[in-house]
């Protein structure tokens, strides 16, 4: 059996808030264009997990390697230089912007000649982009010059996802990315997901519904107050979601 290569590594991770030890030398694997489910209960340290590797707070011990390479990042920006987006479930996009202004958010594309000498942006070449980049990931909307405010939870989520693919992102981390989301366009939302293991995408996913990790997940991660219990192959069989319930508890 061919082993997978680990794009994203955690060793050892510690993590506390005062007297309270919220990560306790963790150990996590990321297998390159592998879908992961990390779960656990409110508490178990998944977001403070996620927001190491994410870059918001550093970790008190421990090692992350990325790519093979020791990191050790300061901000989310040091994440996002070497690859890796998080979704969080605000989206973070700017709601009166459109699918373009969005996905150039403070990376805008100076225009050429005389153009760039009196600071003007090429938004056509933007706007091509952007809608390039929707299709290739397969996003349909109505209108590609319509604010996001808009929009639907799902196409939210698209241009969200869209937005880390087109930087190049090769990690993107989702935190509930079904949140408030019909079961139509959650359907939708994880069928993109599958499709993203298409364009050299690995993802991380933060989620409570053991049956929609069962839908897209290869495997699953379980901590439980702070700790790395176990980890399950996840096949969509009911002895894979017996065993992920059975390390909830």
């Amino acid at each position: 059996m061919v082993e997978k290569e680990i794009i994203l590594e955690t060793k050892q991770i510690s993590k506390s808030f005062g007297h309270v030890e919220v990560l306790k030398n963790i150990d996590f694997e990321l297998h390159k264009n592998e879908i992961l489910a990390l779960l656990g209960d409110n508490g178990a340290g998944k977001s403070t997990l996620i927001k190491i590797i994410s870059g918001v707070y550093e970790s008190d011990g421990g090692e992350i390697k990325v790519f093979g390479k020791n990191v050790h990042f300061k901000s989310p920006y040091d994440a996002r230089s070497i690859g890796i987006e998080t979704i969080y479930q605000d989206l973070a996009l700017f709601d009166n912007l459109n699918i373009m202004e969005n996905i150039y958010a403070g990376k805008e594309v100076v225009g050429k000649g005389l153009k760039r000498l009196l600071g003007f942006v090429d938004r056509k070449t933007m706007h091509k982009n952007s809608q390039e980049t929707m299709n290739k990931l397969g996003i349909n909307v109505d209108d590609y010059f319509e604010n996001v405010n808009n929009f639907s939870g799902g196409q939210r989520q698209s241009v969200a996802i869209s937005k880390a693919i087109y930087w190049g992102n090769k990690i993107v981390i989702m935190d509930e990315p079904t949140a408030a989301l019909g079961v139509k366009e959650q359907g939708n939302l994880m069928q993109l997901i599958k499709d993203l293991k298409q364009h050299d995408v690995s993802v991380i996913l933060i989620m409570h519904n053991i049956e929609q990790v069962l839908q897209v997940a290869e495997r699953a991660i379980i901590l439980k107050r702070g700790e790395r219990v176990g980890t399950v192959n996840c096949n969509q069989s009911t002895e894979c979601h017996d065993n992920i319930v059975k390390m909830l508890m």
